[in-house]
């Protein structure tokens, strides 16, 4: 489905399996990239999805894993398998990742368990910028729903672009979640003044105000 021309969604929201979180694409010049990937058990219809988007999955270079829940990261490494693309999470839920842990990462929330896949690239920063074909797209780190969640943000038709993933939660202890940085990252978007909000379970908000509103809500 395409939101902007640079921004498409390929996944989870009736696009996908059910248990998928939202699954954004950023399609450049040249070049693409995947913000999460849902859970990987529909992978055959997300790679259609993104071929009806008018993207080659060669042209795929990075996936970006906003938190470390299997919901947006089950199906990170068969979709790095398809398409040869870096994936990139934040090192404080690169660890869970790389260690396999079912718990912090919710797998077994959804009756399974996740397997152990290594991180390309581990984001130290709090910001980083990164350049998918020829469109400047941020990684902020944005904690609270875990150690190592993070947001994306771009411009695309003149228009501020904030992919907020879990901006809903939720907070919970196997989860590692903390709830004052959590409201510090929610203080974080409402300063970013986006005009259209991706969000992981919600859908699109569109307008700063519906986006500001949304935000707020879990103040």
């Amino acid at each position: 489905m395409k939101i902007l021309s640079q921004v498409h969604l390929v996944g989870g929201a009736g696009e996908s399996a059910g248990s998928d979180a939202a699954i954004y694409l950023i399609k450049g010049d040249g070049g693409a990239a995947l913000v999460d990937a849902g859970t990987g058990e529909s992978h055959d219809r997300v790679l259609k999805n993104i071929a009806a988007a008018g993207v080659k999955p060669n042209e795929i270079g990075h996936l970006f894993l906003t938190h470390c829940h299997y919901d947006h990261t089950g199906g990170a490494d068969r979709m790095r398998g398809a398409t040869g693309c870096a994936i990139v999470a934040h090192e404080l839920d690169a660890e869970f990742l790389e260690m396999g842990d079912s718990r912090v990462t919710a797998a077994s929330w959804y009756g399974t368990h996740m397997e152990p896949f290594g991180i390309d690239i581990k984001v130290t920063e709090e910001v980083r910028e990164f350049v998918i074909g020829g469109i400047q797209v941020t990684f902020h780190h944005a904690p609270g729903h875990s150690p190592g969640s993070a947001i994306l943000t771009m411009v695309s038709d003149g228009k501020l672009v904030l992919f907020g993933q879990d901006v809903h939660g939720p907070l919970n202890g196997t989860l590692r979640s903390n709830r004052g940085d959590y409201v510090k990252s929610l203080e974080y978007m409402l300063a970013l003044d986006a005009d259209i909000l991706c969000e992981g379970h919600f859908g699109v908000f569109t307008g700063k105000d519906k986006v500001r509103d949304f935000i707020e809500s879990y103040l």
